[in-house]
């Protein structure tokens, strides 16, 4: 089956949803279907403002027009609400044909964080976005329950998955020279350093050792000129990021916003525990259903950050390893490809 792939986001941008849509296509394509990724690099672009490493397609419509007309997918998908996502919407409902989106990012609550637009008017733009989608893939259950609260329609669940092998598991955590003269405990984050992710409650909760942050974004500037005592990785290479997950002896987790949060797989893989909130996100990840009483795997969920963080040192690094170790990308993939819809004109199978 020919898969036409639309994105805002792509690399050499670093984030979750590059994350999700690389481990993605690599599964989709070992089964056999051929995928047509449109990402911003293939247009003139512009930076995101306020999110310096984004780069954003201009007037892309006529472009993408000619790039789907000549692929001919017999599925379209459209993974974001960028400039790329509303060129693919138009076209879609231009040509009749069905199409699938997905709600990666809580951007109404980044709007309201960084432009103080209200929560309704961010979630009335975006519900008409995804009205004529054919299925709107969400990660977990809450959001789908945030979503149908807000008149959203046609929501399907979609999960995600965590590359073991490239993080691979620790039983202690492990000397890396990028940690090299830190007192321990060593807590850290991973992840944009922007409005959405409250990273100032990671960096205000009381600790006795160290702390470590591991990424870019708009407040990265303000942030380091406050607080000298915390240690600033910027974006590192996933491998080596791996060697930093395994050295650290708690991953902290401070977003209340996050449609699901892979870095806290990817650190549990390595062994590290999680800290962080008891909201949507890190409950997907985090807890287990096992009948009426749902248990909590690989880290500690509580509205005290701080305390969290010092109760998840107790937690056997193997925990946090075999429970990672339950999120597939394969099986993510199938999911996806079930979602997808099929237009009348072609033959093509899901499966």
């Amino acid at each position: 089956m020919k898969i036409a792939l639309v994105t805002d986001a792509w690399k050499p941008q670093i984030n979750g949803v590059v994350t999700t849509l690389v481990e993605l296509i690599e599964k989709v394509q070992a089964q056999g279907h051929e995928v047509e990724v449109i990402h911003p690099g293939l247009f003139k672009t512009r930076p995101c403002p306020g999110y310096a490493g984004i780069d954003l397609a201009v007037r892309p419509a006529k472009e993408l027009k000619h790039r789907l007309d000549a692929f001919a997918p017999h599925a379209i998908h459209i993974a974001t609400e960028g400039p790329l996502g509303w060129a693919a919407r138009r076209y879609c409902i231009k040509q009749k044909l069905a199409f699938t989106t997905a709600y990666h990012t809580r951007f109404p609550e980044i709007l309201k964080a960084a432009l103080r637009i209200p929560l309704w008017m961010g979630y009335a733009l975006f519900r008409y976005f995804h009205k004529p989608s054919a299925g709107v893939m969400v990660p977990t259950q809450g959001v789908l329950e945030l979503l149908t609260s807000r008149g959203f329609g046609q929501l399907r669940r979609w999960t995600h998955g965590v590359d073991t092998d490239l993080f691979g598991f620790s039983a202690q955590a492990v000397e890396h020279e990028l940690l090299a003269g830190l007192r321990r405990p060593i807590a850290l984050y991973v992840g944009r350093v922007s409005y959405e992710k409250n990273i100032e409650a990671f960096l205000s909760m009381p600790w006795h050792g160290s702390k470590v942050v591991c990424g870019v974004g708009p407040l990265e500037s303000s942030l380091k000129a406050r607080d000298a005592t915390v240690r600033w990785l910027g974006v590192l290479p996933r491998g080596v990021l791996a060697g930093v997950y395994a050295g650290a002896d708690v991953f902290t987790f401070p977003s209340r916003n996050e449609t699901f949060g892979l870095v806290m797989l990817e650190a549990m893989s390595c062994g590290t525990p999680v800290a962080a909130y008891p909201v949507d996100g890190p409950l997907e990840v985090l807890v287990r259903p096992t009948g009426d009483d749902p248990q909590i795997y690989g880290g500690v969920l509580s509205e005290d950050l701080g305390k969290a963080s010092l109760e998840a040192l107790h937690i056997e690094r193997t925990q946090p390893r075999a429970h990672a170790g339950l999120f597939s990308w394969s099986s993510s993939a199938q999911l996806f490809l079930s979602h997808l819809v099929v237009n009348p004109h072609s033959d093509a199978k899901l499966s």
